[in-house]
């Protein structure tokens, strides 16, 4: 006989998979950052170059996404799976300038990544100090 489980027994909101929204804000800034440089002696050289890595980034942010399993960081480019990363593995992790956004940091055991900020910065701090303890804290 089998039952549904009572709502004491749900997983948690741990070993809950929560995908993190996006946000352009970053894409924006730097396609802002963009037309500020018309004015420039060199122009439209660095307003392209500048304006054209704002698309890339803008691009990024919606077709990147970010999931958060109970024991890996999953990152995924529509529905293909691009890389995991386990907690188990992770020494540590840093949020730079996220009110900008800015960079995402962390270390694993074999190397460092650093990533754009592209989505909620408040989401994903939320699920970073959940699921892999408080910021810049080494594992032991």
């Amino acid at each position: 006989m089998t039952s549904t489980p009572s709502p004491s027994e749900q997983p948690t909101a741990t070993g809950a998979s929560v995908s993190i929204s996006p946000s352009p804000r970053l894409a924006l800034l730097v396609v802002l950052l963009s037309a500020a440089l018309l004015p420039l002696p060199l122009q439209p050289w660095p307003t392209l170059v500048v304006g054209l890595f704002g698309v890339f980034l803008l691009v990024q942010t919606y077709s990147l996404r970010l999931e958060f399993t109970a024991d890996t960081l999953v990152v995924w480019r529509g529905a293909q799976e691009l890389r995991r990363f386990p907690y188990a593995e992770w020494q540590s992790w840093c949020l730079f300038a996220a009110w900008i956004p800015g960079l995402f940091y962390f270390r694993e055991v074999k190397s460092i990544h650093f990533l754009p900020i592209l989505f909620n910065a408040k989401e994903l701090r939320e699920q970073l100090e959940l699921r892999v303890g408080e910021l810049e804290t080494p594992k032991a």
